[in-house]
């Protein structure tokens, strides 16, 4: 039986400047360089509207709207998180919009404007948090809204 060599791994120092910079940075500069290519051409196009403004084009209505802005208190007066929050309209039965606390408890949405009462609550079927074992829906919260306003509120959760 013959013994097999041992193949050897032997790096060396290319003399070529351009393989001495790691290729992650070589694809960031390339990616880069794309992104400046294409808001150049969709400036050049007339599709990025002049300084960077977002403001709606003269044939595009823009619409009002009011805003219903609140925070999710729990029993120990801090804000939680990922609570469903239901929101209808006073002379309805059925919720119009659902969403959720985000990370500071809060949440927002818009309603059409004009004058309207809205009915708030906590929606707690399936919530699980750590730091509360069991928590109860407080009173539901009404807001008026006459306008194009912004109404702000707070839910409260109870033990």
């Amino acid at each position: 039986m013959q013994k097999r060599k041992k193949a050897r791994t032997v790096t060396t120092r290319s003399s070529d400047p351009r393989s001495r910079v790691a290729p992650s940075l070589v694809a960031f500069h390339r990616g880069r360089l794309l992104q400046a290519a294409l808001i150049l051409i969709m400036a050049l196009a007339g599709l990025m509207p002049a300084g960077g403004t977002s403001m709606p084009r003269d044939n595009q209505e823009r619409k009002n709207y009011a805003l219903i802005f609140g925070t999710v208190w729990g029993p120990d007066d801090r804000p939680v998180y990922g609570v469903k929050i239901k929101i209808r309209r006073a002379d309805q039965r059925k919720p119009a919009w659902q969403l959720y606390s985000d990370h500071n408890g809060e949440f927002a949405q818009r309603v059409p404007p004009g004058k309207a009462d809205y009915v708030i609550w906590a929606d707690l079927k399936g919530f699980k948090s750590p730091e509360y074992k069991s928590l109860h829906s407080g009173t539901e919260v009404t807001v008026h809204i006459e306008n194009d306003e912004r109404a702000d509120t707070g839910v409260h959760l109870t033990r």
